[in-house]
């Protein structure tokens, strides 16, 4: 029970990833550096989107938004644990725990929404490519945009709000970098049976069924491939998708890794590794992901980057 002692009323103790602090230090390099590709490259894909007039359509108007929710998902838990291991402290204010909690879920349910938005934008244009405009218009763009954002917001309160009700033991140490609703739950010695019910309902209100449209939008669309004549159509048809499925497998991929090496081990390094891949490598790879293998992309950022560089010596200029 020494550690409760050491949170105080009200606080936990966030255990992290080692207590080496030659370890730490290198730590703090790598997460450092992850964080600011991470933030550096959904930016870059935001302004792009925004600066060029060829990229004010329903797919760049979703992978903006994607990078926005990208970036937010990051900070809530990196800039904090950056924090911890910079000034040697572990401790988190119970209100700084579950806003943690909050805005984790609500950037987690934005990724999720968006990305089965994408897929249905993606089913239309493959499958129904002259009524393409009609369907993807501005309008119906915009509501599912800020309906995912309104859902996502009321979506997470339930799983926050029931922890509010919860009496929490004397050791309150989390065996994670940041604030896990589920190790969270496990500190305290109330009953937990209407957490857990509101958990698992969110969780297949706001993940199952958006990825069972996902799947359902993508075989549509592959049905729709296969019955392309030509191997050129069939090429071009699917690289319409392409960088959309393999972000939505990263994203699947390593969320799925987290839940089930939660649930095969009870080892807590196993779970740590496993959430930095969830946390940190997807939102870093998808500005990669989509700008790479996408010449307008390229191009608008090429413009974007060359612009930045006369600032910067004007700037630079300024203070000689």
């Amino acid at each position: 029970m020494e550690r409760g002692k050491e949170t105080g009323a009200g606080n936990f103790i966030l255990l992290g990833f080692t207590d080496d602090p030659d370890l730490q230090s290198l730590l703090f390099g790598l997460l450092l550096s992850m964080y600011l590709v991470t933030v550096l490259g959904n930016l870059l894909i935001i302004l792009a989107t925004i600066s060029d007039s060829h990229l004010h359509t329903p797919m760049y108007f979703f992978l903006s938004n994607l990078s926005l929710a990208d970036i937010g998902f990051t900070s809530t838990t990196i800039s904090n644990a950056l924090r911890n291991i910079q000034m040697q402290s572990r401790v988190i204010t119970f209100a700084g725990c579950i806003s943690q909690i909050y805005f984790f879920i609500v950037f987690g349910c934005q990724d999720n929404l968006l990305l089965t938005v994408m897929a249905y934008d993606c089913f239309v244009a493959i499958c129904h490519p002259l009524q393409y405009m009609a369907f993807m218009n501005p309008r119906l763009c915009l509501i599912m945009t800020l309906g995912s954002w309104l859902i996502s917001v009321l979506g997470a309160l339930p799983e926050t709000m029931t922890i509010l009700r919860q009496s929490f033991c004397s050791n309150m140490a989390i065996s994670h970098f940041f604030c896990d609703l589920t190790l969270v739950l496990r500190l305290t010695w109330s009953d937990t049976l209407i957490n857990n019910i509101v958990m698992h309902s969110v969780k297949i209100v706001l993940g199952v069924f958006p990825l069972t449209g996902i799947l359902l939008s993508y075989s549509q669309t592959f049905s729709s491939i296969l019955r392309i004549s030509s191997d050129r159509g069939k090429y071009k048809a699917f690289s319409t998708c392409r960088s959309h499925l393999l972000v939505v497998s990263l994203f699947y991929g390593t969320s799925l890794g987290v839940y089930f090496s939660s649930v095969a081990t009870s080892s807590s390094r196993i779970s740590l590794m496993a959430s930095v891949m969830y946390t940190m490598a997807t939102p870093m790879l998808n500005p990669f992901i989509y700008s790479l293998r996408n010449r307008d992309i390229k191009v608008t950022l090429g413009i974007v980057l060359s612009k930045m560089v006369p600032l910067r010596e004007s700037m630079d200029a300024c203070f000689i």
